[in-house]
Parts: structure tokens; C-alpha cells; sequence
């Protein structure tokens, strides 16, 4: 699936921001300082718990229906929708940092030739396994 929306309770705190949580979600919690604020973050909390679960092959639960959520005074209900397939582009595409060792002399040349470690790694490692971009 693509598209989730799921029921978020939105709590105010005394600054006058909010607590968000996810009823279905246990866990996925986050805040944010105004409403603005509050409803991106929930939407970004959703999204990266339902990506986690999708790569942990997971089962993602089906969302309460928001009327059968009871809130406190004050809170509301509100939904919040994660496209997936963005979220998952941009996750292939993060930037993870690695560690490598090479000898010091092969470190010298390589820096007084200005050759970009990361680029290159990356050709080697596509060369290697014959592979031209992530799809």
C-alpha cells in the first residue's frame, strides 16, 4: 500500500504547543511548538515509523476509525497521511557514512590528486556489482 492515514490525538502542552500520538502506533509519539508545527511533525513521525516497520518487514495495523478514539479536554483528533513512495525514495537515497582503512601513502596520492573517496566508492561498488542506479 501507498497511502496510510492514521488518527493522530493531538494533546496542548502549557507553552502552547502540542504532544502528538498515535493511538495504533505504540511508540510514535513526537511534538511540535505550534499547530504548524505540531501538524508536521506528525506527519513526519508517521511516515518514519511506518517506513522503520515496512523495513523490518513488519505488519502495519489498520488505523481506529476517529470517532471511536475518546480524548481528553482540550485534545483533538486529527488524521495524518504518509505517502509512502516519497519516503521510500528518499531513505534509498540517504547518504550513509562508511569507515574504510587504506594504507597512509595510497590516502597521499589519492588527496594530492583531489580524488573524491565517496565517488569513487560509489563507481567501484556499482562496477562491481554491474549496477547503474538504485531503481
Amino acid at each position: 500500500m501507498d497511502t496510510f492515514i492514521f488518527p493522530a490525538i493531538f494533546e496542548p502542552s502549557e507553552d502552547g504547543g502540542y504532544c502528538i500520538s498515535f493511538p495504533d502506533l505504540p511508540g510514535c509519539i513526537t511534538e511540535g511548538d505550534d499547530l504548524k508545527s505540531a501538524m508536521y511533525m506528525a506527519k513526519d513521525a508517521l511516515e518514519l515509523y511506518i517506513y522503520n516497520l515496512e523495513d523490518d518487514n513488519e505488519k502495519i495495523p489498520l488505523p481506529s476509525s476517529p470517532e471511536s478514539i475518546k480524548v481528553s479536554n482540550n485534545s483533538f483528533i486529527a488524521p495524518i497521511e504518509a505517502y509512502m513512495p516519497l519516503i521510500r525514495n528518499e531513505m534509498a537515497n540517504k547518504a550513509v557514512k562508511k569507515t574504510l582503512t587504506i594504507p597512509y601513502w595510497l590516502n597521499k596520492i589519492a588527496e594530492d590528486n583531489k580524488i573524491n573517496f565517496s565517488q569513487l566508492l560509489q563507481a567501484a561498488i556499482k562496477e562491481q556489482l554491474k549496477i547503474k542506479d538504485y531503481k
